[in-house]
């Protein structure tokens, strides 16, 4: 076999490993990949029920309640053109409440209502870390507003004491 021959070989060899890589990635991500959606695309959209999906809303003021076995709960995401009814069954995360932003991932039933399996609630982007109120006052100025460094205070740059003087 001559080298030309070798190299055409070689390089079909390759191009098909790389087709079935990509095709094996492909088919991995499908089962784990969930399209997110607004209440009004959600609403607006032709949704396979059963296929896993990402919902993401405001939790409608009033529409949250809790079933009778004590840990399912029913509430309706909206984005303030349309809402849609969710089911949860679990521990909600401490942020969760009326008015506040979560997005749920599981599916839509074919009745509309969404069954989630996993409920993320939002906070507000005045969100800091509980580290972040240890810091220093002049350095958490500089991060809370975004701003040009804030020049050292007095007490930031005099010397550390040792202990007892």
């Amino acid at each position: 076999m001559k080298p030309k021959q070798q190299r055409l070989i070689l390089a079909i060899l390759a191009l098909v490993a790389v087709v079935g890589a990509g095709l094996l990635a492909a088919a991995a991500l499908r089962d784990q990949a969930a399209y997110f959606y607004t209440p009004s695309e959600a609403k607006a959209a032709t949704i396979t029920p059963g296929e896993a999906a990402r919902l993401g809303g405001m939790v409608e003021v009033g529409t949250l309640r809790q079933d009778a076995d004590g840990l399912t709960i029913l509430f309706s995401l909206t984005d303030g053109k349309a809402s849609v009814p969710v089911r949860y069954t679990g521990i909600v995360p401490d942020l969760f409440a009326e008015g506040s932003g979560a997005v749920a991932d599981g599916q839509f039933n074919a009745d509309g209502t969404f069954v989630a399996e996993k409920i993320l609630a939002k906070h507000d982007e005045r969100y800091m870390p509980p580290q972040m109120g240890e810091m220093p006052e002049h350095l958490t100025d500089t991060v809370v507003d975004g701003g040009a460094p804030v020049a050292p205070t007095a007490a930031a740059t005099a010397p550390a004491r040792a202990p007892g003087q």
